[in-house]
């Protein structure tokens, strides 16, 4: 009988979806992130979706990071009330990571599997 390794918990689908799921609890809503003149990232994810899952512990990291320079604000497109900003940030996959300044203006727009280097680039960016 040949066994296999145990697989890491920490890196488990359960663990990345429970990351995601607890980090768009505790993200701030839209409507206060875009009125308190501090720059912004929206991510737009899906519950579902494997790759936001696996982006949700590096996300995690960098809006600990940030947080006292940066909203966070998590954007399920799967929930109908957020059809008119998939619209208007031109969602064409995800997670879309969409990078918005103090003005409300896009700074970046990143999509898919990013290495944490190159997002923290952008938050540096942002918070310059």
């Amino acid at each position: 009988m040949v066994s296999r390794p145990a697989k890491a918990i920490g890196n488990s689908p359960l663990t990345g979806l429970v990351t995601l799921k607890a980090m768009a609890k505790e993200a701030m809503p839209y409507d206060i992130a875009i009125a308190n003149d501090k720059p912004t990232l929206l991510e737009f994810y899906a519950d579902w979706c494997t790759t936001c899952q696996g982006m949700s512990p590096t996300v995690k990291n960098l809006a600990d990071k940030y947080s006292d320079r940066v909203n966070l604000v998590m954007l399920n497109i799967d929930d109908p009330q957020w059809d008119n900003l998939v619209q208007e940030y031109q969602v064409t996959g995800i997670p879309q990571y969409t990078f918005i300044d103090a003005e409300t203006q896009t700074v970046d727009t990143l999509i898919g599997k990013v290495p944490q280097t190159i997002m923290a680039q952008v938050f540096d960016r942002l918070v310059e």
